[in-house]
């Protein structure tokens, strides 16, 4: 059910721009070089875009997302776009989730009704969760905050959103990627009213002792180096320039399918990067769709700038007790030592296997961590 008319539906005239922008795609030349190794593989782009403008059905999916728990809120004057998954039994624990990019709330779905409905998956009702997915300002259903830097920080509308408007005086956070950071934020400001918060990544110290890094600390810190080097590219794109990416961006459906798809690969525990392995056509090319029929890639851009520009909270230490989860294919692993740094880390977890793309990836493996980490919170 739904508290309005269907949430998308997507003109004819809509479908069939994307479909001959797609069959128009004016194609790189070749490069005398195989697969991903600089960049997004020509050979897979082409049997994607071909699938999306020939094969995808956009209104099977349209439909399924129209069907989905789907409500809206004014914060702060700004529409914020989310979904609400009452729990099973009465007085369920609230829980915000909270995604990245290039995500959507799409992908936290499955996560939400494992945490929602245990006992449909082999838990325990008494383990249910009312589960809250916004969509970022900017992502999908959610505009952008009308103001540069904005009146509200996103944790802040989170707040507000669970607190003033659903009621919820205490409740639990969870997020991975850019919804880590904001996790983070809700923690240390709101201590009083988040029970605890379970992250897929964390903030660094604001300041630290190089003499006193342990050597995992200091192996940890070399990774994100060179991960930096080999992979931030997008990354310093987006915090610097977004807009110069943005028109080609928005202007191409093909030129957006590459930017995020080569990031599902390169950021998903896709073995020897068979994207397959992880995600179906039907998964990526929806939420390709989402960016591109909602118009917000420019948008989506904007959590990058923002803290690059020192526009957006930095964390300095959060009391409220922790879990880390940290999946083998993630982009950082930090160690359990670095994230006490900055956190009250009670609980950490090493997973045997996943992604950057954690609740789409392995849904059970992450709805346990969580599960498991609030039962004495309850």
């Amino acid at each position: 059910m739904t508290d309005h008319p269907p949430l998308i539906a997507v003109t004819d005239a809509d479908l069939e721009d994307l479909r001959s922008r797609l069959m128009a795609t004016r194609w790189p030349t070749r490069w005398p070089l195989a697969g991903w190794e600089a960049g997004a593989d020509t050979t897979e782009i082409r049997r994607l875009a071909a699938y999306w403008a020939t094969g995808y059905d956009w209104r099977t999916h349209e439909a399924r997302i129209n069907a989905l728990p789907h409500h809206t809120a004014a914060i702060g004057g700004t529409p914020v776009h989310y979904l609400r998954f009452d729990g099973e039994q009465p007085g369920a624990l609230p829980i915000v989730l909270t995604h990245g990019w290039p995500s959507t709330f799409l992908e936290l779905t499955d996560l939400a009704r494992r945490l929602a409905e245990p006992s449909s998956h082999g838990g325990d009702a008494s383990d249910a969760f009312t589960v809250v997915v916004p969509s970022l300002p900017g992502y999908a259903f959610s505009p952008q905050r009308p103001a540069l830097p904005p009146t509200l920080q996103t944790h802040q509308i989170w707040h507000r959103l669970m607190r003033d408007e659903l009621g919820f005086d205490r409740y639990a956070a969870h997020g991975g990627d850019l919804g880590a950071g904001i996790t983070s934020r809700l923690g240390e400001a709101y201590p009083e009213s988040l029970v605890g918060i379970h992250l897929l990544a964390v903030a660094a110290p604001p300041e630290y002792d190089a003499a006193s890094l342990t050597l995992d600390e200091q192996a940890y810190l070399d990774q994100v180096a060179t991960w930096s080097a080999e992979e931030g590219g997008y990354q310093h794109q987006q915090n610097t320039r977004p807009l110069t990416l943005a028109h080609a961006l928005s202007d191409s459906p093909t030129g957006l399918l590459a930017w995020i798809v080569e990031k599902y690969r390169a950021w998903s525990d896709s073995g020897s990067g068979d994207l397959s392995s992880r995600f179906t056509d039907d998964f990526i090319l929806t939420q390709a769709s989402l960016y591109w029929f909602t118009g917000t890639i420019s948008t989506s851009f904007r959590p990058y700038y923002e803290y690059a520009h020192g526009l957006t909270r930095r964390v300095e230490k959060v009391e409220v007790p922790t879990a880390v989860a940290v999946f083998p294919a993630d982009l950082t692993r930090p160690p359990r030592s670095w994230a006490e740094r900055t956190y009250n880390v009670t609980r950490y977890t090493a997973m045997p296997r996943g992604g950057h793309f954690a609740a789409h990836e392995e849904p059970e493996l992450l709805a346990e961590d969580i599960t498991e980490f609030f039962r004495a919170m309850r």
